[in-house]
């Protein structure tokens, strides 16, 4: 096993990392992990290993077996993760808080699918009122689905 691990690692090296206090080794992979977080995101994944292998560093001192020290990283790991789901926002689906204004490029009969012109964007739209909406008239958006706008005539609320 030492000839193999001697073609990967020069000998060197190898005694240098049979040689480092656990506790070192645990900061160092710490930060490397908190390091990684910067790189390649991961919804803070790696940030929460990275902080519990440094809390396994501060208690390798006190705790000198390495098979209790790599438990107590995966258990610290797995509440960090935990806890950080928590307090990433969750995305929500997109809502219209108020009725936004638009202008339609083509007719648009009752359930039926059309063109707008909305935030300088042609968009489908689809219509809640029960009569057609003809070209160039002033429709509010109400609501979407997708790709597609529902509108209903400006004039529908007014009355």
């Amino acid at each position: 096993m030492l000839t193999i691990a001697n073609t990967i690692l020069p000998l060197g090296a190898m005694a240098m990392l049979l040689a480092i206090d656990p506790a070192w080794l645990w900061l160092i992979v710490g930060c490397v992990l908190c390091l990684m977080e910067l790189f390649v995101p991961t919804a803070f994944v790696e940030m929460a290993m990275g902080i519990s292998a440094i809390l396994v560093a501060a208690i390798a001192a006190f705790v000198p077996y390495f098979g209790l020290q790599v438990l107590l990283w995966m258990v610290f790991s797995l509440l960090a993760i935990l806890t950080v789901r928590r307090w990433i926002n969750k995305p929500r689906p997109k809502t219209l808080e108020d009725p936004l204004e638009a202008e339609t490029l083509t007719e648009i009969a009752p359930g039926q699918a059309g063109r707008v012109m909305f935030e300088g964007n042609s968009w489908r739209a689809k219509s809640e009122g029960d009569r057609v909406i003809s070209p160039q008239e002033t429709v509010l958006v109400v609501g979407r689905k997708g790709n597609t706008l529902i509108v209903i005539p400006e004039n529908l609320l007014e009355s």
